[in-house]
């Protein structure tokens, strides 16, 4: 009777179409499965093999060294060796969930000393470790740092330098040792975590969900969804899982304006509205040039001298303001149509976002980066 009861609803779940609407998002791209989540890996090793560019003989990288060769029966004094060969990193690591023992990572390595570059270098085995203490991942292998730091065929010394050379990658350079526990369903459900909390996206989710799957959903906060799991599936939950990320919802963006200065970029999100205001933006350039006027006595004159003198030319201009209306814009549209009638460059319309903020008429979350 269980066997059956499961087949029924599986052929359920199988058969059921799940409804989308348009332009939705699917939960699997808004939000991911509680204790379904990465975890972070941390190691430290040597890298050799640098060709004359690793270490300038820190202590920690000779008894390092010494350790190293240590475990092969070679017994040297630390005080004995040279490092210039040789860099000590720091090797990070981000393990997902699920892995199993013989999957692979990828490894970021990181110069701690002061190598000047991991060219070429070869990391050797390193043990990456978690926040308990234990060890998951054993990492070793070629780097690749996608840069390089080289001498010019002129004299004088120089260098050149492309990116960053003192931190790479091995691809797949990490082997998993250890699987980590993960356990997604507790009491015959699952909690969903929306990736950017809201409270009207929660809902909406948590209905979008009960409309394919009745009564299972149910919305505890602005980030975490509870779903029931059907009767029969709490040993096969990845069969619902998918099913489950394959909904799609509206979510609620809210009105948000980010302006990065650094850049001059400017990002509105649709649902931003200003009020009716009046705009004025006007631009002043003052410009200084300075130059040396020579004044030479006559020609053939046996008396005077050359004289400099230093002459400024201060100038000032500003452009004509005016003051132009704007209505009321309920649409992004209307907000980009309006504000490039004005005719202001980037970074002009980023002080006229502060102003129109600071006068009540941007209804939305202005946001400086």
């Amino acid at each position: 009777m269980r066997r059956r009861g499961l087949t029924q609803t599986l052929a359920l779940l199988v058969g059921m179409a799940v409804t989308s609407s348009p332009g939705g998002v699917r939960i699997k791209d808004m939000a991911m499965v509680a204790g379904a989540r990465e975890n972070q890996l941390v190691g430290y090793g040597l890298v050799v093999g640098l060709a004359g560019d690793g270490d300038k003989d820190p202590v920690y990288t000779l008894q390092s060294i010494a350790n190293a060769l240590q475990r092969f029966g070679v017994s040297v004094p630390a005080a004995t060796l040279s490092s210039k060969n040789v860099a000590a990193v720091m090797v990070t690591a981000d393990i997902p969930a699920f892995l199993k023992s013989g999957n692979r990572l990828d490894v970021i390595v990181a110069a701690m000393g002061d190598a000047k570059s991991l060219q070429g270098g070869v990391l050797l085995q390193c043990p990456l470790y978690g926040a308990d203490g234990k060890i998951y991942a054993v990492a070793q292998g070629t780097i690749a740092v996608g840069g390089f730091l080289g001498g010019t065929s002129g004299g004088g010394g120089a260098t050149i330098q492309k990116n960053h050379p003192t931190v790479g990658q091995i691809a797949a350079g990490a082997l998993v040792e250890h699987e980590i526990a993960t356990d997604i369903v507790r009491d015959h459900h699952l909690d969903l975590l929306l990736r950017e909390p809201d409270f009207t996206s929660a809902a909406r989710l948590a209905e979008a969900v009960n409309q394919v799957f009745t009564n299972s959903a149910q919305a505890l906060d602005a980030t975490q969804v509870r779903v029931r799991l059907p009767d029969g599936l709490d040993e096969f939950p990845v069969d619902f899982i998918a099913r489950l990320e394959s909904i799609e919802v509206n979510p609620d963006v809210p009105a948000r304006v980010i302006i990065n200065e650094r850049t001059g970029t400017i990002v509105a999100t649709a649902n931003v509205r200003i009020s009716s205001c009046a705009v004025s933006h006007g631009d002043l350039t003052i410009s200084i040039a300075s130059s040396l006027d020579v004044s030479q006595p006559a020609p053939l004159s046996q008396t005077g001298t050359t004289v400099v003198t230093p002459r400024t030319d201060t100038k000032i201009k500003e452009t004509k303001g005016t003051l132009i209306p704007l209505r009321d814009m309920t649409t992004i549209e209307k907000v980009a149509a309006g504000l490039n009638a004005i005719g202001v460059s980037p970074r002009d319309m980023m002080a006229i976002f502060q102003a129109m903020k600071q006068a009540g008429a941007l209804q939305a979350e202005l946001l400086m980066r």
